[in-house]
């Protein structure tokens, strides 16, 4: 049913983030079919993940944890977040269908390795997976 319906909630909603906290404690991660989310009540953020085919992918082609560093994933997800809101900025120019909504992603906290990682891999998997270019080299895993 087109990729509206397979984009729902597509990537991850970023909520509630109004603290300036330096330290994530504890993340609570959930899989639920091709539903992956992320949730630290105590910095009032959530992330959710819906796309088809995302878990299988992550477990079975992306590259293993700790094979980036979190400085890394944390400076290349600031690169891609600002292009992808930038797109769905400007729903004539960009698939509407494919940026549905604005990633808020706070410079200032410190998310985590686990939270990094799993937006840096969908960046991956949706460039891989939709044949769209956020900039720069994009690796085929």
């Amino acid at each position: 049913m087109k990729t509206v319906i397979s984009l729902l909630f597509i990537f991850m909603v970023i909520v509630g983030c109004n603290s300036t906290k330096n330290v994530v404690t504890t993340d609570t991660v959930s899989k639920i079919s091709d539903t992956v989310k992320i949730a630290n009540e105590e910095l009032e953020y959530e992330v959710i993940i819906i796309d088809p085919g995302f878990s299988s992918w992550i477990a079975g082609r992306a590259l293993p944890r700790g094979y980036y560093s979190e400085a890394y994933l944390e400076n290349k997800n600031q690169f891609y977040v600002a292009e992808w809101n930038n797109r769905v900025a400007q729903p004539m120019q960009y698939d509407s269908n494919l940026y549905l909504f604005r990633i808020d992603y706070d410079l200032t906290i410190r998310y985590g390795y686990e939270v990094n990682y799993l937006i840096y891999n969908y960046f991956i998997y949706f460039q891989n997976r939709y044949n769209q270019r956020l900039g720069g080299f994009v690796p085929k895993q």
